[in-house]
């Protein structure tokens, strides 16, 4: 992708999450019907992340991932939960201060360009983030270079159904119903539209699991939900 158009997409994305911030999980569950709840505990199933270990959550957001990895890792485990929206970031702020967990790491940073060195975590995670970056494999490549030998990439995120007449349906939703709930909900209208765009343009599983292996992971694996209208990949450095 060109650097205007990059910075373009990396502006346009600020934008949107500056905006929707305060209806973030309110919409989430009311677009999923609920159902990216039990997509990530899936998920975290499939991860069996150990105590002690550490790991980073990219495009946090409002942080429920960032939690549950700090759940999971324990007291003498340590998570970071990374987001360039400093207002979603004030949402997982005043979720963290709810709990008693005190082994997680808010900090406001570029997906693109990790402040970390290489071979610095066990897990790397992204939900429902890395359509919105503007660029896919320059992300993982960062994931791969942070990560520790050994260690695991996670990335859960929106796919494309492939059963006929079901994948229009979903395309139909995204398209002409999304963002009028988010009008009627959130206020927002542009701004799901441009969730709707983003959903669209990114790739399937396999073309996704082929930047993974761009990336230089190894053993992805592939788990989808609901006919293939979300998918976890997981890989290993």
């Amino acid at each position: 992708m060109p650097i205007d158009e990059m910075k373009s997409k990396h502006e346009k994305v600020h934008h949107v999450f500056q905006t929707i911030y305060k209806k973030y999980d309110f919409m989430n569950s009311l677009i999923s019907f609920n159902r990216h709840k039990s997509w990530r505990k899936r998920t975290m199933q499939l991860m069996n992340v150990k105590k002690g270990r550490t790991a980073i959550d990219l495009c946090c957001g409002t942080g429920d991932w960032t939690l549950a990895l700090g759940e999971s890792v324990g007291p003498n485990g340590h998570v970071v939960g990374l987001d360039f929206s400093d207002n979603m970031l004030e949402v997982a702020k005043m979720k963290l201060m709810e709990t008693k967990l005190q082994n997680i790491e808010l900090k406001q940073g570029d997906a693109m360009s990790l402040p970390f060195d290489d071979n610095s975590f066990d897990y790397a995670t992204i939900g429902f983030g890395l359509r919105n970056v503007p660029d896919y494999l320059t992300v993982l490549k960062e994931m791969f270079r942070i990560l520790k030998p050994g260690g695991m990439a996670v990335c859960l995120e929106t796919s494309q159904p492939t059963l006929p007449v079901y994948k229009q349906m979903y395309f139909f939703y995204f398209k002409n119903i999304m963002p009028v709930l988010g009008k009627i909900f959130a206020g927002s209208y542009k701004e799901y539209v441009w969730l709707n765009e983003s959903t669209q343009n990114f790739p399937d599983k396999q073309k996704l699991a082929e930047l993974f292996n761009e990336a230089g992971f190894r053993d992805v694996e592939i788990t989808s939900f609901m006919g293939g209208i979300a998918a976890v990949h997981k890989a290993k450095k």
